[in-house]
């Protein structure tokens, strides 16, 4: 099995939240396969990269966005050419210096490899609030946190 192919799409994933933390919507776009998906945390699907382009530009020119803070939690490779990642996702608010738990996140990042290169054919931000269950929300959190003291 090809050990490599971890790095390289841990590498994909975090092209993705760099152009992301450095509002650069080009930088995002260029990264998705020509109809590759970004689902949004507010439930906004985008298909392709110049519908992600439109939507992303505009949001990092109206106003500041939060960083991610990451941790990837898994890694898999689904075909020859086909990998999963998965993470988990906080922000730190602009007025701030902690994470924000109110916008944790499960991030999903589908993969396809064409022409020896990873692309994104699936990003999908999904809330992860636990409701009912503030203790799982707190400990995500802290494993976020975490980060921020490394």
């Amino acid at each position: 099995m090809n050990v490599s192919f971890h790095i390289e799409i841990q590498n994909l994933y975090q092209k993705l939240i760099d152009a992301w933390n450095n509002r650069d919507a080009q930088g995002m776009a260029v990264l998705f396969e020509e109809q590759g998906v970004q689902i949004g945390f507010d439930g906004c699907k985008l298909i392709g990269s110049e519908e992600i382009l439109s939507h992303l530009t505009p949001i990092f020119e109206g106003h500041p966005t939060a960083p991610f803070v990451t941790k990837v939690k898994d890694t898999r490779l689904l075909g020859t050419d086909v990998a999963i990642l998965h993470a988990i996702a906080g922000m730190i608010s602009p007025d701030t210096s902690d994470i924000n738990p109110s916008v944790n996140a499960h991030q999903t990042l589908v993969a396809v490899k064409k022409n020896h290169e990873w692309q994104i054919e699936l990003f999908q931000n999904t809330p992860a609030q636990f409701h009912g269950r503030p203790e799982l929300v707190e400990e995500m959190t802290e494993e976020l946190r975490q980060l921020l003291h490394n």
